[in-house]
């Protein structure tokens, strides 16, 4: 029987540790720093262990991945190079969620050299965002075809009957990963040019999706897109570009919060006793009316009944309440409060949506190619986030372990021999993406 360790037991963890523990030929160890939330998730399974585990406790970590036939690392990505050189020296196998980061890359020749597979970004983004695009692309090179402009976007959201608050945005988790991602520069390729946009001007750069069977959403751009290119093998793309998905006017209103300084994560002031419109009061250099809210408006060149006003008014920033944080940064105060009003009631669903865009050029004609995955989270179960992060590296671990994927080295979901197993098998799952075709004019 093979023997599975998970690395951490945080929210993307239930589902799956639950999809081993449905399968009768793995045991299965979920190692936590807390370890009630590691029993929890094991539920007293009889094939099931919690242990709790330090993650700088070397000596323990050493011992628990060499007495395993894989691990999984659900940690921060910060300890996934420490597993990884662990896993080489044992001769295991690793699975993450995460992005390949340099120092992981630099261990691809060690992995090799120790027959071992490094699986990153097995999850939803990065993970069916890779296995779904390479799915089209490959297709569209077996017809002898090459595409032209790539663009894919993703996003998780509250589902449509979830949506009840002006921000039209809720949290599962920490606010800050969000936040902290709107002041990342991005960098794309749109019909053979460069265009790069600084870390304060992203929210200015927004556009209409129409996603299949949907509606409208809002994208932005995602970080640096340039490098997929060549990651997925299409060096004929004129327009290369990765996105995130938002209901409309987030953007808009995000960018009011970035020109206003609320994402400025150096400076710590003294925060005891303030009130959170004392504390908007120090960003706010208009001072020529006596309300808050209409110095606030002129300072943004707005009416006072604008949209984004509304929006900073409901959440809070301009109310008499008291922070209750003693120190903090004005990203500190701002996700304080986001962690505190845009939360999911118990029974709402969440939701997540993937949707890629080709333009495709074939010898007899042009096509218009869209992939698009549109999951729902289950009310009072597993959110759709957890579910469409955690299955897929929970089914890539099993094709790992059954010899049906036999790559080594450190890889990406990117070929065959992984992709379409794991995409059948999430249709399984009932997470898929629908491939709809338009010829269009050459």
């Amino acid at each position: 029987m093979k023997k599975i360790l998970i690395l951490g037991a945080g929210l993307v963890s239930r589902p799956h540790v639950n999809y081993f523990l449905a399968q009768d030929d793995f045991e299965v160890t979920v190692a936590s720093r807390t370890v009630s939330k590691a029993e929890k998730l094991v539920n007293g399974h009889h094939r099931g262990k919690a242990v709790e585990l330090n993650v700088k406790d070397d000596d323990m970590l050493e011992k628990l991945i060499s007495e395993h036939d894989l691990s999984v690392s659900l940690l921060p990505y910060t300890y996934h190079v420490k597993v990884a050189k662990l896993c080489i020296k044992h001769g295991k196998h690793m699975v993450t969620t995460s992005y390949v980061s340099d120092a992981m890359r630099e261990l691809d020749d060690d992995a090799r050299d120790a027959d071992v597979l490094i699986l990153n970004e097995i999850g939803v983004d990065p993970g069916i965002d890779h296995m779904s695009a390479m799915r089209v692309i490959d297709a569209v090179r077996e017809n002898n075809g090459r595409i032209v402009s790539f663009k894919s976007y993703c996003g998780g959201l509250p589902a449509p009957e979830a949506n009840t608050n002006p921000w039209g945005y809720k949290f599962s988790w920490s606010p800050r990963g969000v936040v902290m991602a709107g002041k990342n520069p991005a960098k794309w390729l749109d019909y053979g040019e460069i265009v790069e946009v600084p870390g304060p001007e992203l929210f200015a750069h927004h556009w209409e999706v129409k996603i299949p069977e949907f509606g409208e959403l809002e994208g932005y751009p995602n970080r640096n897109s340039v490098p997929y290119v060549d990651l997925y093998g299409i060096k004929d793309t004129k327009t290369m570009f990765r996105g995130t998905l938002r209901y409309p006017g987030w953007c808009a209103n995000m960018k009011k919060i970035v020109d206003l300084g609320l994402l400025d994560d150096d400076k710590e002031y003294d925060l005891a006793g303030l009130t959170y419109a004392d504390f908007i009061e120090k960003f706010v250099t208009v001072k020529k009316h006596k309300i808050l809210k209409e110095n606030l408006a002129a300072q943004w060149e707005l009416p006072v009944d604008a949209n984004p006003i509304y929006r900073v008014e409901w959440l809070g920033l301009l109310s008499d309440n008291d922070i209750g944080l003693e120190k903090g940064t004005a990203m500190d105060v701002f996700c304080h409060l986001l962690d505190q009003k845009l939360l999911y009631e118990p029974g709402e669903r969440d939701l997540l949506v993937l949707h890629h865009e080709f333009e495709a050029e074939f010898p007899d004609k042009n096509q218009f190619i869209t992939s698009t995955m549109i999951d729902y989270g289950i009310p009072d179960g597993d959110s759709s986030m957890s579910r469409t992060v955690g299955l897929p590296a929970a089914i890539a671990v099993t094709l790992i372990l059954h010899g049906e994927i036999q790559e080594k080295g450190v890889k990406i979901p990117v070929d065959p021999e992984i992709y379409i197993p794991v995409l059948d098998e999430l249709k399984n799952q009932n997470i898929e993406c629908i491939e709809r075709f338009r010829d269009i004019e050459k």
